[in-house]
């Protein structure tokens, strides 16, 4: 059974600091590009950061870069998003994603999502 559960959001004030965590199991994580994708109230989806398979490549959202880091340990199954400078507008449900391309098709799994509020 696919699982990826999200971690570490929460209320934080602006210009803080949170470290989002997604452990994955049922699948052979290290296969997988990992990403977090958020979406705010009346928003659509929108991707944060992406993390291929080995960890040597991440790409951001440019409204993140500079903030935010994306990190895999693909002995403990697991991916990280650092952010810090937090905004207001950061304000959102953070989800993690797992994706792999194999023989013509997409594999895509997604966690349940964790709320992450910055309010002062």
């Amino acid at each position: 059974q696919v699982q990826l559960v999200e971690s570490g959001g929460g209320l934080v004030q602006p210009e803080g600091s949170l470290r989002l965590s997604c452990v994955a199991s049922g699948f052979t994580f290290s296969s997988y590009a990992m990403s977090w994708y958020r979406q705010a109230p009346g928003k659509e989806r929108e991707l944060v950061a992406t993390i291929i398979s080995t960890g040597v490549n991440t790409d951001y959202a440019d409204s993140v870069k500079g903030r935010f880091t994306i990190t895999r340990d693909n002995a403990e199954n697991t991916v990280h998003l650092q952010m810090n400078s937090l905004k207001p507008e950061d304000t959102a449900v953070y989800y993690c994603n797992a994706r792999r391309w194999w023989l013509g098709q997409v594999f895509d799994y997604w966690g349940q999502g964790t709320q992450v509020t910055v309010s002062s």
